[in-house]
């Protein structure tokens, strides 16, 4: 069976981690931490970086650092993965669902506007399968009425907007380094901060409360329970795994536009022929290839490529549920139809998509569908 993910490792990480144990501190916010955090501020241009346990984390920790309480209003895109909503459901806020653009499961910045009321606090866009929304867009909205932007970036690392890196344009933004990502630390994520406001109480939150980051750097002569906060820091078994990652970013990256870029031309044709609709990138984003997927022309066409596929040992997968009709948020939602939004949710299907794929085998498959 080909999988639909395939963990890539560089050769480096048990080397990294072995390193890490040899220095004698395995805990969250060392040497390993230190170089992970440097390396995305230097080449993303964040303010500040910080590296989680995962990147519902770090969503968690920017509904903290916006202030977020019982009774606001933040708005998301429906088709989205859970932890996008549930990171400001904590925090009491009312979860306002906006409808995908009808030719990209982004958020269709057009509905924006009118689900702003006198409760919303920030604005929530995910750069589904790290292509950019529109974030010239969402930032003059966000800048007219008063609001935060935090950048649910957990597919788009390497992704740009108009030659500027996905996660540094809003106020903050979150990163995932799970296992079924570009790069990789098996569970992990990165809270990226671009508004000089939330620097230093975003270390506090990260270390428990605490501004203990502050006291190891020499910047406090004591330190204690400051502030609300968790232990949000990753060990440095996770950061030195992923440091042997980000060595191999650009060969990752590469190897990973290669398959996208094979799949595009030998499947448009095909496509045209079965009614199916491949990714559309738009002109201000960039492709960082981090997803290649199928926009079927039914439920009942996917669910039968899906079937085909899986009969010559491929598997295929379709994605998120639309978060409005899900069971726990269902009675909650305002009773706004998202038909783009539930048409991602019947229609679009993921091929498999990792460095050591030979999507060949696959492309020829899906040729033999329907012929």
């Amino acid at each position: 069976m080909i999988p639909f993910n395939k963990p890539y490792f560089t050769g480096k990480e048990t080397h990294y981690i072995e390193d890490a144990v040899k220095r004698g501190k395995i805990s969250g916010n060392g040497d390993y931490t230190k170089m992970c955090q440097n390396y995305f501020e230097t080449t993303f241009g964040f303010k500040k970086a910080l590296l989680t346990t995962s990147c519902t984390d770090a969503l968690e920790m920017c509904a903290i650092l916006a202030d977020i309480k019982q009774g606001d209003e933040v708005i998301i895109p429906s088709y989205t993965f859970v932890s996008t909503a549930i990171a400001f459901i904590r925090q009491g806020a009312k979860v306002i669902f906006a409808d995908s653009e009808p030719n990209n499961p982004n958020i269709d910045t057009s509905k924006i506007e009118s689900l702003i009321t006198s409760k919303t606090k920030a604005i929530v866009p995910v750069h589904y399968a790290g292509i950019a929304c529109d974030m010239d867009v969402i930032m003059d909205m966000a800048n007219r009425h008063d609001l935060l932007v935090i950048e649910d970036a957990a597919q788009a690392i390497c992704a740009t907007y108009k030659g500027k890196p996905l996660g540094s344009i809003g106020h903050m933004s979150a990163f995932s380094f799970h296992e079924t990502k570009n790069i990789i630390s098996g569970e992990g994520g990165l809270l990226a901060i671009n508004d000089e406001r939330f620097i230093k109480r975003s270390e506090i939150i990260w270390e428990k409360g605490t501004n203990r980051a502050e006291f190891f750097r020499g910047e406090v002569n004591k330190y204690g329970w400051v502030d609300t906060g968790s232990s949000f820091l990753p060990s440095e078994v996770i950061a030195a795994f992923l440091w042997a990652q980000i060595e191999n970013i650009e060969k990752i990256q590469n190897k990973r536009l290669e398959h996208w870029e094979y799949y595009y031309a030998a499947l448009k044709d095909w496509a045209v022929t079965n009614r199916i609709e491949l990714p559309e990138i738009p002109v201000f984003a960039s492709n960082n290839a981090h997803m290649f997927y199928l926009k079927c022309d039914s439920l009942k066409q996917r669910d039968a490529i899906i079937k085909h596929l899986k009969e010559n040992d491929i598997l295929a997968v379709f994605h998120y549920i639309s978060l409005h009709s899900s069971p726990y948020y269902v009675n909650k939602h305002d009773g706004r139809a998202l038909p783009y939004s539930d048409r991602f949710t019947k229609q679009l299907l993921r091929l498999p998509l990792y460095y050591e794929l030979e999507p060949k085998h696959i492309v020829n498959k899906l040729l033999s569908y329907g012929s």
